[in-house]
């Protein structure tokens, strides 16, 4: 019996494997394997089970797969080889010879070819310890944290024991040998410097120089574009060696470790658990950034944050945003400052290259502190306190770059109370902040400014003051993200007979944007997606959706219509982005997305029916905010038969609020019935557009017209023909507002009787009073005030009073202005009777009480009309109608000159000013 982990979790018998099963079977098996003969509480093999938060009944889960896994042992007579799968109070512990499982075979083989005088016997070890390999270590598991990071450690013993075979086989002088177990892990691992090394010393051995001195040009490109780092100290020695076409003439492999920044110099040999003196300063830092511009802010803000007691500051923003030149810049300009030393790491939180452990980072650490290999602890707490208690005494500078979490970076904290910690990281941190009170300095894309300094850098000043303005547009297409100022820059390098001008029209379309800032394995959409990538999936979720908003921003209900989840599922995703900066919070509940983001975001699979949703949720919230915005009137058209009801939306306390949400979503609501116009949803176009009437009844002049020609063509594509008339009566409207009646005429003449034919009597009224007020702009009172009467007829009949008591308004002015002084005056004492609703009584008795005011004034009598405007006034202003006190008072200001009334129509007139 054979229980295996290197490859993929399985268990071979004399007869086969045993059937495991599902996934996370294995999971729990590899677990118990991991730690055999030691109890496993049942809260670590849920770790190792789920990700995120297990489910109710997990418990029952575990229990059900070790029930599962008794059987399959009894039916192999596991018991006959001393293995029992027993339960130890809140743990399993799986009892077994550890000579069954195949990783103790392999790092007791490893370790016996460590100790091989004779090369041959250490080849022979080594060779049957790396064929117990089938393949990646805990494959066929659920790649849950616990196991990656068990996966990852096993698969560095592999590379270390792939080393030692080389060293053996060049210890016999086999030199093509030992290059040839060598290049198949440096082509898997392009980044790990230790192995390229060793590669390169034993191609120069083998006499094979040109290609040394290839693999180094290769290695020291990966590092510049992946990590942005120059060679380490053995990777540029084999370099010399190479170059100089010498043997550095020891035939061995040399000690390697996971590279995290160039090491010093090697310290002398040191009593143990001291630290060697250093001569000189300790700099693992990476080359000063080329071509940094800008950032006067940010880095005074991480001066101010590095300033007191042992700082931990924590240097946060989205991917690309130049943190890390930000960081080693800042680093290099005060270095005099840290005469202990300069620590930098790369935790590769956001790489595919996996996470260096606590222990790796540690060792590199304390070798650059001055420990000598050989007294370096052999566990991360001991490397850890040992670290501290050098750092003590110290005045250091540590830089932790890229760290995914707070944890990844907590054992790195030096003690020190002389020294400062910079961290960068994508992610917020708060958990940080909130431990070891982590200064944040926040940072965001360049200005443009700085933006076009950047270009400039790589360009020159010349080729890029020739085309200012097209530079500028390319700045602007970057959304000021240095990464993607950088790729554009290479992209105009690369080709000198390309102008930025061709950049920047190949930038403004949206299909091809992204694409255009990608350059090989680098740039924006390989930053994101690293970033997305450590996503939860219902945050990721949640993401891929909002790429398929059409507006500009959004809020926690057009979240959870994009995505089909509900609000308070989408807020908290919406958080989540937010700390890992692919969200912006804009204003409270109110988030955006960079547009390199957003295009980012669109790209992912969403489904089809997200954009109806989000449409459809528009149309909804904008007959909420209508229907609070002029309560008693009807719905000015019904729902599609294939409408998506939102799991929630906004609601509206009163006319001011539901004002205040037309005129802040106006521009996205236009954008969402573009988009739908875009997708041939006809119904959804008209629908979004009639949605803002309460707003283009209130800002006439905002340039309406584009937009209801559209709803106008969607509505005849649709063939509603109640729609088509609504649209006809409003957009006739407007033209008149704007003073352009004549083609408001064409529309308004062709909308009463569209409106007829489709059954609208409430439409064929509210057509005809539009027409009416073209009509009497064109100087034809009477035709104007013949089609009132019609309209209010209409209106009586179909029991809408509101439409009847408008008509009878419009009716009275056509009336005031004709000079029909008596028929105004009764026209507006009869719409005063008509019923309406207690909310919208309101406006229209004021507006009602001014006309019939002005009659009285017109009449004679000057004191009754004088009367009851000031009751319109002050009715007005006691709720808060401020057009209407305007209209009162501006009617009682004609005929008086008294001050108070002056006051109060300034009063009226600043507020109505500042709320339009």
């Amino acid at each position: 019996m054979e229980f295996r982990l290197l490859g993929a979790v399985s268990v071979a018998t004399e007869t086969g494997e045993l059937p495991l099963g599902p996934a996370k079977r294995r999971s729990l098996l590899a677990a118990l394997l991991l730690r055999p003969n030691r109890p496993v509480p049942v809260d670590q093999l849920t770790a190792t089970l789920w990700d995120h938060e297990p489910p109710p009944r997990s418990r029952g889960v575990i229990q059900g797969h070790v029930s599962r896994l008794r059987a399959l042992f009894a039916g192999a007579d596991a018991e006959m080889f001393g293995v029992e799968l027993v339960t130890q109070g809140s743990a399993y512990v799986l009892r077994m010879p550890e000579s069954l499982l195949d990783s103790y075979r392999f790092e007791q083989l490893v370790t016996l070819a460590r100790s091989q005088r004779a090369p041959a016997d250490a080849v022979a070890m080594c060779q049957e310890a790396l064929s117990l390999w089938q393949g990646p270590a805990l494959s066929a598991a659920y790649p849950s944290p616990p196991l990656q990071a068990a996966a990852h450690a096993l698969e560095e013993l592999r590379i270390a024991s792939v080393e030692l075979l080389a060293g053996s086989y060049a210890r016999l002088g086999e030199h093509n040998r030992a290059a040839a177990v060598l290049r198949a892990e440096a082509e898997a691992h392009p980044l790990r410097e230790s192995l390229s090394a060793a590669l390169m010393r034993e191609l120069q051995r083998a006499g094979r120089r040109s290609e040394a001195l290839d693999w180094f040009h290769r290695t020291r490109r990966a590092l510049a574009e992946e990590l942005g780092v120059d060679p380490g100290r053995e990777l540029a020695d084999a370099y010399g060696v190479a170059l100089r076409g010498e043997d550095d003439g020891d035939g061995q492999a040399h000690p390697t470790a996971v590279a995290v920044a160039p090491p010093s110099p090697a310290p002398a040999p040191v009593p143990e658990g001291s630290a060697a003196p250093v001569t000189d300063t300790i700099d693992l830092l990476p080359r000063m950034p080329r071509g940094f511009h800008g950032r006067a802010d940010e880095l005074a803000a991480l001066s101010r944050a590095a300033a007191g007691e042992a700082p931990v500051c924590l240097v946060t923003g989205p991917a690309g945003v130049g943190k890390t030149a930000l960081v080693v810049h800042w680093a290099h300009r005060n270095r005099a400052a840290f005469p202990g030393g300069l620590l930098y790491a790369d935790l590769r939180g956001f790489s595919d290259t996996g996470e260096p452990t606590h222990l790796e980072v540690l060792r590199e650490f304390l070798l650059a502190l001055g420990v000598a290999p050989r007294r370096i602890p052999e566990s991360a707490n001991g490397a850890s306190a040992l670290y501290r208690s050098l750092a003590a005494g110290r005045q250091l500078l540590v830089v932790l770059d890229n760290a995914r979490g707070s944890e990844q970076v907590r054992e790195l904290l030096p003690g020190g109370t002389r020294c400062v910690t910079v961290i960068t990281s994508r992610y917020r941190l708060r958990g940080l902040i909130a431990s070891d009170a982590a200064r944040p300095v926040p940072v965001d894309v360049l200005e443009p400014d700085d933006s076009t300094a950047l270009l400039a850098a790589v360009l020159g000043k010349e080729r890029v003051l020739a085309e200012a303005v097209s530079a500028r547009r390319i700045v602007e297409l970057c959304g000021g993200l240095p990464l993607a100022l950088r790729v554009a820059a290479a992209r105009l390098a690369d080709q000198p007979d390309w102008s930025l001008r061709d950049m920047s029209a190949e930038l403004a379309d949206e299909s091809r944007r992204l694409g255009l800032l990608d350059v090989e394995d680098t740039g924006v959409r390989a930053a994101l997606r690293l970033t997305v990538r450590r996503l939860p999936d219902d945050v990721a979720h949640h993401f891929a959706h909002l790429g398929r908003h059409p507006g500009t921003h959004v809020d926690r209900f057009s979240a959870a219509a994009l995505a089909g989840t509900d609000p308070d599922t989408a807020e908290a995703a919406l958080d989540r982005l937010t700390a890992s900066h692919l969200a912006t919070r804009t204003a409270p509940g109110h988030w955006t997305l960079h547009d390199l983001v957003r295009l980012y975001a669109r790209d992912l699979d969403a489904g089809p029916d997200a954009l109806v949703r989000v449409l459809d949720h528009s149309v909804a919230t904008a007959l909420a905010a209508a229907d609070a915005a002029e309560p008693g009137d009807e719905p000015c058209f019904t729902l599609p038969a294939d409408f998506h009801h939102p799991s929630g939306k906004r609601e509206f306390a009163d006319r001011e609020e539901a004002m205040a949400w037309f005129a802040a979503e106006c521009d996205d609501l236009t954008l969402a019935a573009a988009a739908a116009d875009a997708a041939g949803l006809h119904g959804r176009t008209w629908r979004i557009v009639l949605g803002l009437w309460p707003q283009m009844v209130w800002r006439v002049l905002d340039g309406w017209t584009p937009l209801l020609r559209t709803a106008l063509e969607a509505a005849r594509a649709d063939a509603d023909a109640r729609a088509e008339s609504r649209v006809l009566a409003l957009l006739g409207w407007v033209l008149t507002e704007e003073g352009r009646t004549g083609e408001a005429v064409v529309h308004l003449e062709a909308a009463p009787a569209i409106a007829a034919r489709a059954g609208d009597r409430r439409g064929e009224a509210t057509a005809l009073i539009n027409l009416s007020l073209a009509q009497a702009a064109l100087g034809s009172p009477d035709e104007a005030a013949d089609g009132c009467v019609q309209a209010a007829q209409l209106a009586r009949e179909a029991g809408d009073h509101p439409t009847e008591r408008l008509a009878l308004h419009h009716l009275a002015r056509h009336q005031l202005d004709a000079g029909q002084w008596q028929s105004a005056l009764n026209t507006s004492m009869a719409a005063l009777t008509v019923e309406a609703s207690p909310d919208a009584s309101t406006a229209s008795r004021v507006l009602l009480l001014t006309t019939g005011g002005e009659a009285l004034i017109a009449m004679g009598d000057e004191s009754g009309g004088i009367r009851r405007l000031e009751g319109a006034a002050s009715e007005a202003e006691a709720s808060g109608y401020d057009e209407g006190a305007v209209r009162a008072l501006g009617a009682l200001l004609r005929v008086s000159a008294d001050t108070g009334l002056r006051a109060r129509y300034d009063t009226a007139m600043v507020r109505l000013a500042n709320r339009t």
